[in-house]
């Protein structure tokens, strides 16, 4: 998989200082800063401490199955183009290398739901679809039920069971409709109903 961050940080450099950092125990593969300046910082072969505690689909250790990349964002603004163009060069490497579908990339708010909120609701994740280096959906038939949604959301991929219905209704949000608010509708019923039908999660080979 490859996982998507936002640094929270002031600058990239104060970001690539605390990710270099041995004491702090935080790393990634990548930092992209707001003018599209790549940092490789761990090898891709390597594992990074950049998921934490989490869950997509069976993967549990998700720190030892994806690629991670920070963007150098503090979460408040939006990604500028710069950042954005180098975000999508990379990803599209990345994901020939290794051979990652679009839909195994994620954001970190993703397997980490309630405990993650990055990389945000200013994040442009319709771009990266429209780049296929990510999915969107279109939606499906309006449905607020809520046993429907968590069988949805829990096909694909979100730990609904880690973590319930509230947090996940959140992480889904932030990355599908930014916009959104109060409890469950129709609306939401609908797009995670799509996401599950077409891109259901594949369970890992061992």
């Amino acid at each position: 998989m490859i996982v998507l961050h936002y640094t929270a940080m002031e600058s990239a450099e104060a970001a690539l200082e605390r990710l270099c950092d041995p004491e702090v125990e935080v790393s990634a593969h990548y930092l992209v800063c707001e003018k599209g300046r790549i940092w490789r910082m761990v090898d891709e072969e390597m594992r990074a401490w950049h998921a934490g505690a989490g869950r997509w689909g069976d993967v549990a250790d998700v720190n030892s199955r994806s690629i991670g990349i920070e963007l150098a964002n503090r979460g408040d603004h939006p990604f500028p183009e710069p950042q954005m163009a180098a975000l999508e060069a990379l990803t599209r490497g990345i994901m020939a290398r290794w051979s990652i579908p679009p839909e195994r990339v994620i954001a970190h708010s993703d397997m980490a739901p309630g405990r993650k909120g990055d990389p945000g609701r200013r994040f442009d994740w319709r771009r990266l679809a429209w780049a296929g280096l990510s999915v969107w959906p279109q939606a499906g038939e309006p449905d607020a039920d809520t046993a429907a949604f968590e069988a949805d959301a829990a096909a694909f991929g979100y730990p609904v069971a880690d973590v319930g219905t509230d947090a996940v209704l959140e992480a889904f949000r932030m990355r599908f409709r930014p916009w959104a608010e109060g409890p469950l509708c129709e609306a939401d019923g609908a797009v995670m109903a799509a996401l599950a039908a077409r891109w259901p999660a594949v369970p890992e080979v061992s």
